[in-house]
């Protein structure tokens, strides 16, 4: 499909890559970009109706879906990272909500634009992942484990929507230069170039963008994680945790 005309939806717009998402729209010509997010006077980007909408709250999202009934295009950029181990923390509670969100979120936005996609002739679905879906690092453990149930819901979406022509594209990325990562020292990626390279995956057909060197490098060492991945990640996470 093309962006130019398109009227899309992108969740989680009011800063950082929601931010980029919905100017990367305006600036391809998108006829209608909607912007949701939880605080609707946040959503400030020129061109941007804003939409209040959390994603994690079911009759939000069916409302959403009523009010933007003539979306072609939807974004689930909305996502939460705790930085949370599974075994260290006293409750379970940041899992909950990144799986909320990440998760649950994500599945049910998916669940109320299908048919809203459906009738307005398939359109397409991108969904904001992670390298953290591939593999899972001890300081953002549970993160990990929401993103991979995300692609998880991804892979499967994309096969139950085919039928009815709508594409699905997975985005995944390393570290995003967003307030997510401003603690993290690693090589960044600016979102400017993340929603270039998801919105021209969109316009080619294709389902699958891995943004950075990072992920792509991950993505192909997945045959051998155990070899390759997880080694240098538990000498890590033993050299700054100590013994035990």
């Amino acid at each position: 499909m093309q962006i130019n005309g398109s009227v899309a939806l992108v969740t989680g717009a009011n800063r950082g890559l929601g931010r980029a998402y919905a100017g990367e729209l305006v600036r391809r010509g998108a006829a209608t970009v909607y912007g949701a997010a939880r605080d609707p006077a946040a959503v400030t980007e020129p061109g941007v109706q804003p939409v209040a909408l959390d994603i994690t709250d079911a009759g939000q999202v069916a409302a959403a879906a009523a009010a933007c009934a003539d979306v072609t295009l939807l974004v689930n950029n909305a996502g939460v990272m705790k930085a949370s181990t599974f075994i260290g923390p006293p409750d379970a509670d940041a899992a909950r909500q990144e799986m909320a969100v990440n998760y649950f979120g994500t599945l049910s936005m998916c669940r109320a634009f299908a048919p809203v996609l459906a009738a307005n002739g398939g359109g397409a679905i991108v969904n904001m992942l992670s390298v953290a879906s591939f593999y899972t690092n001890p300081f953002t453990a549970s993160y990990g484990a929401s993103k991979a149930a995300a692609w998880s819901l991804t892979n499967g979406v994309r096969v139950e929507l085919h039928r009815q022509g709508t594409l699905v594209v997975a985005v995944h990325a390393a570290f995003i230069d967003t307030d997510m990562a401003a603690g993290a020292g690693a090589p960044k990626i600016s979102p400017e170039a993340v929603a270039e390279q998801a919105f021209d995956a969109v316009e080619a057909g294709q389902i699958e963008v891995l943004a950075d060197e990072r992920s792509r490098f991950v993505k192909a060492s997945l045959s051998r994680d155990h070899e390759l991945i997880y080694p240098p990640v538990q000498e890590f996470w033993d050299g700054a945790t100590g013994p035990g």
